[in-house]
């Protein structure tokens, strides 16, 4: 005669419970501190944060758009990152650089800016503007998409810059300063402008509202920081409220006018 099993006979015994393991405040800031390594690495060498601060590229770029850029691509090739695509500046891409003369800061100080524009001329371009048109090499250029050619009523220096290098700047223009300095005179050839080697030639897309190389002149190949990939936030501001040294009272703004004032189609729009 079969012996029937108990209901305890019957059900498998129980597992032990597993112990769980707390993490320690030492592992706890080892984490944190592995997370801001990485973030710094990525910011310092392949990626770097640019904010909008003017008009100068609308309607391609617009106030308060937030750029996520490429640091590498155009970067010197280096032997340490041999599987790195690296490449040279090429006409049409948009820069970030530094400006290659210094304005004062805020308490007068000197220091060299950071701007975005777009790569109109590369070294031995031949480059003149003839009536707001581009010509480069003989060959007239085509607007960018969004670029804005419109008149500025307000703009005293619209010969100037529709007719660059030609006209010379009126006696009002923010030229006079800086001519001197980038010395263009040396680099006309035949009423055209001679891009010189390791040197590049910018302009806004926003044509009449631009402050760019018609002004400062050339930007040398180690001014390049290098080139924007997309538009992570876009935040609906003025000049004045980006350009605003109280940093509570922006973050205060922008904390109560985040989601109304924040351009949501922007969002991860690539920059081209």
């Amino acid at each position: 005669m079969t012996k029937k099993k108990t209901i305890a006979e019957a059900q498998p015994a129980a597992k032990p419970a597993e112990k769980r393991v707390e993490e320690t405040p030492a592992e706890a800031v080892a984490s944190i501190l592995s997370v801001l390594v990485v973030g710094l690495f990525i910011l310092t060498f392949l990626g770097q944060n640019y904010v909008i601060p003017s008009g100068s590229m609308e309607k391609t770029l617009l106030v308060g758009d937030h750029l996520l850029v490429d640091r590498i691509t155009l970067a010197p090739a280096t032997r340490w990152m041999p599987l790195v695509h690296q490449r040279e500046p090429r006409r049409g891409d948009i820069i970030v650089f530094f400006k290659p003369v210094k304005d004062p800061d805020q308490n007068g100080n000197l220091q060299y800016l950071t701007l975005v524009k777009r790569l109109i001329g590369v070294p031995g371009d031949h480059i003149h503007l003839s009536n707001g048109v581009v010509v480069i090499n003989g060959v007239p250029q085509k607007l960018p998409p969004d670029a804005d050619n419109s008149p500025n009523p307000a703009n005293d220096d619209r010969d100037f810059l529709d007719n660059f290098p030609a006209s010379p700047p009126p006696p009002s223009s923010q030229v006079p300063d800086s001519w001197s300095m980038v010395e263009f005179p040396k680099d006309v050839v035949n009423g055209e402008l001679v891009v010189p080697p390791g040197k590049y030639f910018m302009m806004g897309d926003h044509r009449h509202n631009s402050l760019d190389s018609r002004y400062w002149g050339f930007v040398p190949r180690e001014n390049i920081v290098g080139r924007p990939l997309f538009n992570y936030w876009s935040f609906e501001a003025s000049e004045d409220e980006i350009s605003q040294s109280n940093a509570i009272a922006w973050l205060g703004h922008v904390a109560l006018h985040f989601f109304p004032d924040t351009r949501w189609s922007r969002t991860f729009h690539r920059v081209k």
